[in-house]
């Protein structure tokens, strides 16, 4: 799950950069300028934005992907507890 949501800040992030770069196109002559002086600046924003980009896609997925785990984790605890459970052979690798 990690890697899809860094897989979809880094797109998000390339398709920013491209739509920025592309309205930023009168600031062409100075770019040699800009990136020698800014360099760092514009880096560091841009990893600011894939970090939180990544993390916010991470919750969203966390929160979309795993609402009804505990309910479905509870469900098939209480299904292993019974004595005729129809899991009989997975009982024996989650008490070891």
């Amino acid at each position: 799950m990690m890697a899809n949501a860094a897989f979809l800040a880094a797109v998000t992030v390339f398709l920013l950069v491209g739509w920025i770069a592309g309205e930023l196109r009168f600031l062409a002559p100075y770019k040699a300028l800009l990136f020698r002086e800014h360099a760092a600046l514009i880096g560091g924003a841009i990893l600011i934005l894939f970090l939180d980009l990544t993390a916010t896609y991470y919750s969203v997925a966390r929160w979309f992907f795993l609402r009804d785990t505990g309910r479905k984790l509870l469900h098939i605890d209480r299904q292993l507890a019974t004595d005729d459970a129809v899991l009989d052979d997975v009982r024996s690798y989650l008490k070891s």
